[in-house]
């Protein structure tokens, strides 16, 4: 299976410095994978130097509690495709989801959706799906599903990786023209082979030059 045109290589320690950025993006140009991840204060920085590459530009918003208020998260977006973006992996307001505050939740996923399908891009929703329970992640699912979201991301990473069984889930919950990312400690071919067959059209990895060459 040819894993390179669905990785996006990451990159999102508090401490990484433009070296490490720098190193992301001459590895994704050499796989041809399909994006890198990085924090938003390098984009305008990734973005030039990749403006002759392929390879997407992707940036986090709300990472990685996802609990700044939709007017500060709406303005993160916008921003960092102002400063070059392609692709925003936003953080879905986990307490307002355990507080059952839905109507909350759905404004925050349809207002950053809004505002990044106004410029043309695209937007990759992050559940942290490994803090929810069924019906939480079934609410969820039909929020995405209504707002016409490009992507729905498994997790960000900090609680808990992806799985062939949640993404199995997703991919039943949600219509056909939504895409799945998984993302969270995927470290081998044998784990991303088995996301893809499952239904994960996008893998969030650190280690994708270890994936593709193992």
């Amino acid at each position: 299976m040819d894993l390179t045109g669905v990785i996006d290589h990451t990159i999102l320690l508090p401490d990484c410095t433009s070296e490490d950025v720098e190193a992301l993006c001459d590895e994704a140009h050499k796989y041809k994978f399909k994006a890198v991840c990085i924090p938003p204060y390098f984009v305008r920085e990734v973005a030039r130097k990749l403006q002759d590459s392929p390879v997407k530009v992707a940036t986090v918003i709300g990472f990685p509690m996802g609990y700044s208020c939709t007017p500060a998260k709406v303005e993160e977006v916008k921003r960092a495709i102002e400063e070059g973006a392609d692709e925003v992996d936003v953080v879905i307001n986990i307490c307002a989801v355990k507080n059952s505050n839905w109507s909350y939740v759905k404004n925050d996923i349809e207002s950053m959706t809004m505002a990044t399908h106004s410029k043309g891009k695209i937007i990759k929703i992050i559940l942290e799906a490994n803090l929810l329970n069924e019906e939480e992640l079934h609410q969820l699912c039909e929020i995405c599903n209504q707002a016409g979201v490009n992507f729905v991301k498994t997790s960000t990473g900090t609680n808990g990786g992806a799985s062939v069984e949640m993404v199995s889930i997703l991919r039943e919950k949600l219509k056909e023209g939504i895409k799945i990312k998984a993302s969270g400690g995927i470290r081998n071919r044998e784990q991303a082979e088995a996301l893809i067959e499952v239904g994960a059209a996008r893998l969030g990895t650190s280690a994708g030059p270890e994936i593709v060459n193992s």
